[in-house]
């Protein structure tokens, strides 16, 4: 199968064209007639852009023949998108009507890379811009911030996304368009991936098999990487970051360039925080280091693109088992670990008259160590005895294990190593109708190096093969698929199972006057993971014995989603709801036994059903277009066929938030938000959880943009809880021991774009 693959990717790149074409145009203001500056245009299908200049002048070169998107979108006005064909002499003079209403982007996890507006598929976008805007210390707090999203976090260095009350290897993760593969199953294993070097973050809610294959039963956390420079464009940005709380920082610096057909981009990034605070006490070996390093190297010629990528992301964390040492340390206590994630992808793409192929490679290796405490503290040591000398004692012992850190062995070393491919082919479009057919796959090695086990010595294969059309009309789009997948597992214990599995997807968009409703049917599956099949020891983080079940059967999904959306020019109002059902949905649960001392818990299989959805309200008054009132509600609710309820799912919010932009000033793309964000009660728990109570936090924040060495420099300040009130999350890992979430944040943030 590599063979193929390689002998592909020589073609194209050995391949030679001779159509070169060009466009040009200008983008003016509708109602001024005043040039547009800084608008972006871009044609998605080719990857390919340009910004207008003072003038309202854009150009873009090097473009094969077909039938492409041109897009142009900038912030303060509506979005132009007009089909076109290439070559063509026309010159294109754009009028943008102005609008307060945001930018609609093009979303990239859907196969046909359509505008929100435009999309079948209601999918939930933010930029890294806007998360960090808001204070977010790290990706995996931020992404809480997108509606039906939310985050189980231990502490704040491991955090991983719950897409309407489901996670784990039920969400699955994509990482510069290849699948993030790092032992996401365990429960303190973090999202592994830094915010330096993103663009944005899209959510697709719901079963998304048909385009992703397993583990895309409850939905899809798709990661855009910063795009490479305009053609002869180079910059550079440098990045700083302070948080009050943890006495943490962020730095990083970023470089690309494009001169001609070559594109280059370096990045690098580097964190560090120490406990972070609750008021009472700080939560003992919460601290974390995180270094992040990315960089990319692009071809792009008529015919042919590749973007070849390497990220790597190291982080030593801490994992907190009680609270004990109270002080501003950033190095991290036992038990810790130390995670090295390698992520290789080759990204190509070549158009023939009015059709193209997509090829995309990946090879992920993920090494992960975790260090214990192999000695005991003096068992004479007085229980009543001064707690500052048994302090001063526990900082003397930490001092002494850091000494001897290199020449220790690691209690669970772990090396997961997955290569993945991903084949499109873009058929010729007939008329309205466009249809995409494609093959993804899997090859996966999980080996262990230390004294525990995980999960066992495996090889995972996947394959897939799929299509899906779309037919659009005036005011009506319809798209549907289908898709087969075959995975087997073998496991060196003499495990050897084969999961198959077809699932289809149906989606319909109606345009009427002011309003788009869109109802979505899909299908999907999860194979059991290794964890689910081969468990059997004392799982030490949540102190209970877990034992696998060989003959776990694949999780079946089966979801309606309706959802209506009105907009006019100063308001919009959207309502989605869902409803989910899983046969043979895994889950653990006590058989009344004890093993080691710990209760014994077996996986299990029943169906279940999820259903709820998510409510928003944006209110910009005229004249007052600077104004913005902003509300949502969201909400799920879980349960077994018995009626019991499934574990860890987030209590119902009500988010309101107050924001400002002001027009005319010397600061660019300022703004200021006020935040109010509701917590209910969340009384519908396993019986192996506790009832969470009601909660509010303020957060509270500024920003802006003005010119500085004729360069733009960027601040951002902004406080997050900010009455400092003490809470407890429903999806904290560390509820059970009754340790209290993060206090309030302040962060302070400069950009310098040179």
């Amino acid at each position: 199968m590599k063979k193929i693959f390689l002998w592909l990717l020589f073609i194209t790149a050995t391949f030679t064209s001779y159509s070169q074409n060009t466009i040009s145009g200008i983008v003016k203001d509708s109602e001024t007639n005043n040039p547009i500056e800084f608008a972006n245009v871009y044609l998605p299908e080719l990857e390919k852009g340009a910004i207008s200049n003072s003038d309202g002048a854009f150009i873009i070169s090097n473009l094969p023949n077909g039938n492409y998107r041109l897009i142009i979108t900038i912030l303060g006005y509506s979005n132009f998108t007009e089909q076109i064909t290439i070559p063509t002499d026309k010159e294109f003079n754009i009028s943008l009507s102005p609008s307060v209403i945001n930018i609609d982007e093009i979303i990239l996890s859907t196969p046909f890379h359509k505008l929100q507006s435009d999309n079948v598929m209601k999918v939930e976008r933010k930029t890294v811009d806007e998360l960090k805007s808001i204070g977010a210390v790290n990706l995996s707090e931020g992404i809480s911030n997108i509606a039906g999203v939310e985050t189980l976090s231990t502490g704040l260095g491991i955090g991983k996304p719950v897409i309407r009350g489901l996670s784990s290897n039920r969400v699955l993760v994509y990482s510069q368009n290849i699948r993030l593969e790092n032992q996401q199953f365990g429960a303190e294993h973090g999202l592994g991936v830094n915010s330096s070097g993103i663009e944005s973050i899209e959510v697709i809610k719901g079963p998304s098999s048909l385009l992703y294959g397993s583990d895309a039963i409850g939905g899809v956390l798709y990661i855009n990487p910063e795009r490479f420079a305009n053609t002869n464009v180079s910059s550079g940005d440098i990045n700083l970051d302070y948080f009050s709380n943890t006495n943490g920082y962020n730095v990083g610096a970023g470089y690309k360039s494009s001169p001609n057909k070559v594109k280059l981009l370096f990045r690098g990034n580097l964190t560090e925080h120490s406990d972070y605070d609750t008021q009472d006490y700080r939560v003992t070996n919460t601290r974390f280091r995180e270094q992040d390093f990315k960089a990319g190297i692009g071809f792009h010629d008529v015919n042919f693109s590749t973007d070849f990528r390497y990220n790597l992301n190291a982080i030593k964390v801490g994992i907190p088992e009680e609270i004990s040492i109270q002080n501003t340390d950033r190095t991290p206590l036992f038990p810790f670990q130390e995670v090295n994630n390698h992520m290789f992808s080759l990204k190509t793409k070549y158009f023939l008259e009015n059709s193209n192929f997509e090829l995309n490679l990946g090879y992920t290796y993920n090494d992960r160590k975790e260090f214990e405490e192999h000695h005991h503290h003096d068992d004479e040591h007085d229980e009543h005895g001064d707690e500052e000398d048994h302090e001063e004692h526990e900082d003397e012992e930490h001092h002494d294990e850091d000494e001897h850190l290199e020449d220790m062995e690691a209690a669970l070393d772990t090396k997961l190593k997955t290569f993945s491919y991903d084949l499109k082919y873009y058929l010729p479009a007939l008329g309205k109708f466009e249809i995409i057919t494609g093959v993804q796959g899997m090859h996966q090695k999980n080996v262990n190096h230390g004294e525990e086990e995980l999960i066992p010595d495996a090889t995972t294969n996947d394959f897939g093969i799929f299509a899906t059309s779309h037919l659009h009309y005036n005011t009506l789009d319809l798209q549907f698929g289908l898709r087969f997948d075959h995975r087997n597992i073998q496991v060196l214990q003499g495990i050897d199972r084969t999961f198959n599995s077809i699932n289809g997807a149906f989606g319909l968009k109606k345009d009427f006057k002011n309003i788009t409703t869109r109802l979505n049917l899909a299908s999907g599956f999860r194979a059991p993971n290794l964890s689910e099949l081969t468990s059997y020891g004392s799982h030490h983080g949540v102190n209970r014995f877990e034992i696998g079940n060989e003959n776990l059967k694949n999780e079946y999904s089966y979801q309606a989603d309706i959802s209506f959306e009105y907009v006019t020019e100063h308001l919009e109002v959207f309502v989605n709801g869902f409803y989910n059902t899983i046969n043979n949905y895994i889950f653990l649960s006590p058989n009344g036994t004890e093993i080691d001392e710990n209760p014994v818990y077996e996986y299990l299989q029943d169906d279940a059903k999820l259903y709820g959805g998510e409510i928003s309200i944006h209110f910009h008054p005229h004249p007052l277009d600077w104004l913005h009132i902003e509300s949502a509600f969201e909400t799920v609710t879980g349960k077994q066929n018995n009626g019991d309820y499934l574990p860890l799912i987030p209590a119902n919010k009500l988010s309101n938030t107050l924001r400002v932009n002001f027009k005319n000033l010397k600061l660019k793309n300022n703004y200021a938000f006020f935040g109010f964000n509701t917590y209910f009660e969340q009384n519908n728990v396993t019986e192996f959880e506790t009832e969470t109570p009601s909660y509010s936090l303020m957060n509270l924040g500024f920003g802006g943009e003005f010119n500085m060495l004729k360069n733009t420099l960027g601040f951002r300040v902004s406080c997050n809880n900010l009455s400092d009130k003490q809470y407890i999350s429903h999806l904290s890992r560390l509820k059970s021991d009754n340790i209290y979430n993060i206090g309030r944040n302040i962060n302070i943030g400069l950009t310098y774009i040179f």
